[in-house]
């Protein structure tokens, strides 16, 4: 795999393999029991209290009781009364508190309740070299993970044998050629559903600021990609705060008339920007750029290994969440708000969709925030991303 990871902070796909949480996240969006054999939610929302399964084993052979159940939060308290009872009280209601507790479970030594075990680790500093699990029945039975830095390492690790599998690449290209070139390797195509590929605009621009010119842009935007699955709203189809209100369809000759509308666009004697992007979504930024041309604005395109601290366009990704809420994207007050965007209204609703346990009433919110944020366009939502996993033996 590509990435750097951290000790705390593995990929899921190998979490999962070594332990499990109080809850999972169903693919359908709902979340079942896991240790948890049930859960109580009291106190509009402010006390979880749950109730252990009570024939779950340690890969050591540990049996897990309450006294094992530490998530380290730091704004609640925890109560064991039992062995098999662990009660959250949290200081302030937070609706998607059943999803943060769906996190593997671990005791000392990294050791989990999963069907395997990690038998070696290497880091190199604080990242994650490889990893080699053992299977917790069979001591034969090994996976490993090597972690490389970029796509291109990996694919590199892949041509030279290093590797017998690689996953979660954007594209097969290999320097002049593609990678089904090398040994007969077998190729799945994968939609990611789990991530969102976004040109952001950053709102606090002089031409950027002007909702119309983002507008704009947003109509601009093609139906389909060839690299994913258009979406062109904040949720994925599969989630069920998605909804279809809203939401761009090309649109050019729409997107001329509000530049001309526009005091910002208007005054200007020509209209270029820069659009700074990550090197997987290369591609897509030159369709960015075919199509804002047919808008007569220029795009100067360049690439970055990270989100940029300084851009006026940067074409990156987030990843979804199992819920929808997306409080440190947008929400004014928050570091992660990378296009500097600020709707007191936009505020209120994330505050309230993540205080609301009501799934109906949290619905209804999260079709006020699409609708205002999609009209606010402080960023173009393209597509689900396809992804590959190539094997050979």
């Amino acid at each position: 795999m590509s990435g750097a990871y951290t000790i705390n902070d593995l990929p899921p796909v190998v979490l999962e393999k070594i332990s499990k949480g109080l809850t999972y996240v169903s693919p359908d969006g709902v979340i079942r029991p896991d240790i948890a054999s049930s859960w109580r939610i009291e106190k509009e929302g402010k006390q979880y209290t749950f109730f252990l399964k009570k024939d779950i084993y340690f890969s050591d052979g540990t049996h897990l009781t309450s006294k094992h159940i530490s998530y380290g939060f730091t704004d609640a308290t925890v109560e064991k009364p039992d062995e098999y009872t662990v009660v959250f009280k949290l200081k302030d209601t937070y609706s998607p508190f059943l999803i943060t507790v769906s996190r593997p479970v671990f005791k000392k030594g990294f050791i989990g309740v999963g069907n395997y075990k990690i038998k070696d680790l290497k880091q190199n500093g604080s990242f994650v070299s490889f990893i080699d699990l053992a299977s917790a029945k069979d001591s034969s039975d090994i996976l490993k993970y090597v972690f490389y830095p970029t796509e291109d390492a990996l694919k590199m690790a892949f041509v030279l044998g290093e590797v017998s599998e690689i996953n979660n690449i954007h594209n097969l290209s290999f320097k002049n050629t593609d990678l089904s070139k090398f040994g007969k390797p077998e190729i799945k195509k994968v939609l990611n559903q789990r991530q969102l590929v976004v040109l952001f605009y950053n709102t606090k621009d002089p031409a950027l600021s002007d909702k119309k010119v983002r507008q704009a842009f947003s109509y601009v935007i093609p139906d389909e990609f060839s690299d994913g699955q258009r979406n062109p709203g904040p949720f994925p189809p599969s989630s069920w705060a998605n909804s279809e209100s809203g939401q761009y369809i090309q649109n050019i000759d729409g997107a001329k008339d509000l530049l001309k509308s526009s005091d910002s666009a208007s005054n200007a004697a020509s209209l270029k920007f820069s659009l700074k992007t990550l090197s997987q979504y290369k591609n897509t930024a030159k369709i960015v750029k075919e199509n804002l041309r047919k808008i007569n604005v220029d795009v100067e395109i360049e690439e970055v290994e990270s989100v940029p601290d300084n851009f006026q366009m940067f074409l990156g990704d987030f990843n979804l969440s199992k819920d929808p809420d997306q409080y440190v994207l947008w929400h004014s007050n928050h570091s992660s708000n990378i296009t500097g965007y600020k709707n007191l209204r936009i505020d209120k609703l994330l505050e309230d969709g993540r205080k609301t346990i009501d799934i109906n009433e949290r619905k209804e919110i999260y079709a006020d925030f699409q609708k205002y944020l999609l009209d606010d366009a402080p960023a173009s939502f393209l597509y689900l991303p396809y992804t590959y996993e190539i094997s050979r033996n």
